[in-house]
C-alpha cells in the first residue's frame, strides 16, 4: 500500500514532468464544436515530427549500435509498460511477416505479460523487480538490445529493465523517451529523448507521446532491418508470404525489382521455394535457385552484395 509520503513524493514527481503539465488555454476545450477539436489535436500531432527530427542523431546511433549486434545474432527487445508497452509489442510483432525475422529475434516485453496488452495489470509498471524477471526469462546476452520505452521516462518497469541489462550481461540499451533529463535516458547507453510537450488531455500520454513513440520505435526496428539487408532499395524482400496478399505481394515485389514478365517470375520463385530474395538473384543473375541460395548465404543475406557477386565471378565460380 503507498503511503501519503509516497503519494505526495510522486505527485511531486509528476508536477515536473513536460507530458503531465496542464494546458490553462484548453481548459474549456469541451465546449467547442467537434469539428474545432478534431481541428486543435490534428495541429497538436503536426508538431510531433519536428520533435521527433531534433532526436535524429541520437536515433541513428542507436540504430547502428543496435544493427551491429543483431548482426552478431543479437536481439531486439522493447520494455514498456501501457502505451509504450503495447506499442513496443505491436513494432516486434509486425518484424516477421515484414522481414521474415523469427519471432525470437524482436521481442516485446509488456509489464503485466500479455494480459496487459488488453487490459491494465495493477503494479506492473512500478516493479523493477519484474523486469528483471522478464529478460532474464529470455537468457540475455551482450549482443542483444534493450529498448526501455516511457513516456514520461521514470517508469519503473522501463528503467529497471535498462538497468539490469546493462549489469547483468552489458547488453546495448536503449533509452526512449518524452521527458528531457528522464532517469531513462541517463540509464541508458544511448538515451533519446523525444519532447514533444503537454498533451491535449492532461497527462493523456498515448496522444502525441505515443505517436512519437510509434514513429521512433518505426526507425529503430525498419532502418536496423535495411541495414541487414532486410530490404533491396525499398523493396521488402524479405517479406512471408503468408497470406494471398502477401503472395501477390510477393510477385510484385519480383516485378518490380527484375522488370521480369509473369512466366518468369512464377518460375523463379518456383526455384526458390517462394523466396522473393532469391527469386530476383535468380531472375537478374541468371542462376539456378540452390546457386541463389549460396550466394546470399555469402553475403550473410545482402542481396546487392550476392548480385554483385553473382555478376563478377566467372560461371564456373558462380554455378
Amino acid at each position: 500500500m503507498t503511503s501519503p509520503a509516497e503519494y505526495a513524493q510522486l505527485r511531486a514527481q509528476l508536477d515536473t514532468l513536460t507530458t503531465e503539465a496542464f494546458r490553462p488555454e484548453l481548459a474549456e476545450i469541451d465546449r467547442l464544436s467537434t469539428l474545432e477539436i478534431a481541428r486543435t489535436m490534428n495541429g497538436e500531432d503536426a508538431t510531433v515530427p519536428a520533435a521527433v527530427a531534433d532526436r535524429l542523431p541520437e536515433i541513428a546511433a542507436a540504430i547502428d549500435a543496435t544493427a551491429e549486434r543483431m548482426a552478431r545474432g543479437g536481439r531486439l527487445v522493447y520494455a514498456g509498460a501501457g502505451t509504450a508497452g503495447r506499442l513496443g509489442v505491436l513494432d516486434a510483432s509486425e518484424c516477421p511477416p515484414t522481414f521474415n525475422t523469427d519471432p525470437s529475434e524482436v521481442v516485446g516485453l509488456i509489464a503485466g505479460g500479455p494480459t496487459a496488452m488488453v487490459a491494465a495489470v495493477e503494479g506492473a509498471e512500478d516493479s523493477k523487480e519484474l523486469a528483471a524477471a522478464d529478460l532474464d526469462a529470455l537468457g540475455l546476452t551482450a549482443d542483444d538490445t534493450v529498448v526501455g520505452v516511457s513516456a514520461s521516462g521514470r517508469t519503473p518497469y522501463a528503467v529497471g529493465a535498462v538497468e539490469h541489462a546493462r549489469a547483468a550481461c552489458g547488453a546495448l540499451t536503449v533509452g526512449l523517451s518524452c521527458n528531457a533529463g528522464s532517469a531513462l535516458a541517463a540509464a541508458a547507453d544511448h538515451g533519446i529523448e523525444v519532447v514533444v510537450g503537454p498533451e491535449l488531455l492532461t497527462g493523456s500520454t498515448r496522444l502525441k507521446a505515443g505517436t512519437a513513440q510509434k514513429l521512433v520505435l518505426n526507425m529503430l526496428s525498419t532502418i536496423t532491418m535495411i541495414r541487414l539487408g532486410k530490404t533491396y532499395g525499398n523493396l521488402m524482400v524479405d517479406v512471408r508470404a503468408s497470406n494471398e496478399k502477401l503472395r501477390a505481394r510477393s510477385r510484385r515485389i519480383v516485378a518490380l525489382a527484375t522488370g521480369a514478365g509473369d512466366p518468369e517470375i512464377e518460375a523463379a520463385l518456383a526455384a526458390t521455394d517462394g523466396k522473393v530474395k532469391n527469386a530476383i538473384l535468380v531472375v537478374l543473375a541468371g542462376v539456378d535457385g540452390p546457386t541463389a541460395a549460396r550466394l546470399l548465404d555469402g553475403s550473410r543475406g545482402h542481396l546487392r552484395a550476392a548480385l554483385h557477386t553473382a555478376l563478377h565471378t566467372p560461371p564456373s565460380q558462380s554455378g
